[in-house]
């Protein structure tokens, strides 16, 4: 049985074994699939823009016309070279193909399928689990190590350093999907091209906005102590598909925001104006929310929920199963303690 994990998965793509030339990437995390699948195939073909080297298939299509697959990774170039064969996997199975295709003798020719997230009695997946010729690959969700190891690389390109609070906040609010991931990373290192440090008012600036996935409600009611207002945007945020995972790092944001306001407001800030260059593109229809967060929160008990959501983040990934009870949780928490002033 074939299926790799953690640090065999990096040394297969570093270097693809010849001798199982078809690859299946699955899981959750979509962008993942696809970074693994073009680097696999940039490494099996010398142009991947030539059709002849490279052939790209539906599931669908295949499902089809079922001798298609093996045909294609069986034909010889008319120009000789390497050849790779793209798969995405549709609705309909092509399981029978690929059996086939496991069975055939492979010269020169890449396999790659990329598929959703496959439970382990998948066909699709025990097929290439157990075939000699195959690898199957899962691409899972980026928890807080891999996260770490992707700032790192897209820092390290960059030659960019980063705050360790800009760091803390920037991995809250990445993760849901690698491709984003990455992008948001390199939006952000050009944004800071040439300054040395990320701050955090640059991750803040540049990181695409929770608030873009309309989640501002429930954060804002959390903060300004109104539970029952809580549950119900929490429940619409649910049913309109957005992971929990998002709702924490949202609300850790505002967390981050509410304090530093915080401190400008001990030193002698009004709050009106520690809001209104404390918050960017803060909406009108948000200010009151937010002013009576900034009333309700003093800066030390603030440092104790950004501390309490950090936790609550780290563990909805672990417990994925969960994740939407330890957010509700936690932005109940914030509510009830928020009408505890002092």
């Amino acid at each position: 049985m074939v299926a790799l994990r953690g640090k065999e998965v990096d040394a297969y793509l570093a270097r693809p074994d010849a001798a199982r030339p078809i690859i299946l990437l699955y899981g959750a995390d979509a962008g993942l699939v696809r970074e693994r699948a073009e680097a696999l195939i940039r490494s099996a073909v010398d142009n991947p823009d030539d059709p002849f080297s490279l052939v790209r298939l539906d599931g669908d299509d295949i499902a089809a016309e079922p001798s298609r697959l093996v045909d294609e990774a069986l034909t010889i170039p008319m120009f000789g070279g390497r050849r790779a064969i793209r798969v995405r996997a549709g609705s309909r199975s092509f399981v029978a193909s690929v059996e086939a295709l496991t069975e055939a003798d492979i010269k020169d020719c890449r396999i790659v399928i990329e598929a959703g997230d496959l439970r382990p009695d998948a066909a699709l997946r025990k097929t290439c689990e157990r075939a000699k010729t195959a690898v199957a690959i899962g691409c899972y969700l980026d928890d807080a190590r891999a996260l770490g190891q992707l700032i790192d690389e897209e820092l390290r390109i960059a030659n960019l350093r980063i705050a360790s609070d800009a760091r803390a906040i920037l991995t809250s609010l990445l993760g849901g999907d690698r491709q984003s991931s990455r992008n948001e990373l390199r939006k952000l290192t050009l944004y800071a091209h040439g300054q040395g440090e990320i701050t955090l008012e640059d991750v803040i600036a540049c990181v695409s906005d929770a608030s873009d996935l309309k989640l501002d409600p429930v954060v804002d009611f959390a903060f300004a102590g109104k539970p029952p207002q809580v549950e119900i945007e929490f429940t619409k945020a649910l049913n309109a598909g957005t992971y929990p995972g998002l709702i924490l790092s949202a609300a850790l944001r505002q967390a981050t925001l509410l304090h530093k306001a915080s401190l400008a407001v001990d030193q002698g800030t009004p709050p009106s104006v520690a809001i209104e260059s404390g918050f960017p593109r803060l909406h009108f229809s948000r200010k009151a929310q937010v002013e009576a967060a900034l009333r309700a929160w003093t800066a030390p008990r603030l440092v104790q929920v950004i501390d309490q959501l950090a936790n609550a983040t780290l563990e909805s990934r672990k417990q994925s199963a969960l994740a939407a009870v330890i957010a509700q949780r936690a932005m109940l928490s914030i509510a009830v303690n928020a009408r505890r002033r002092g």
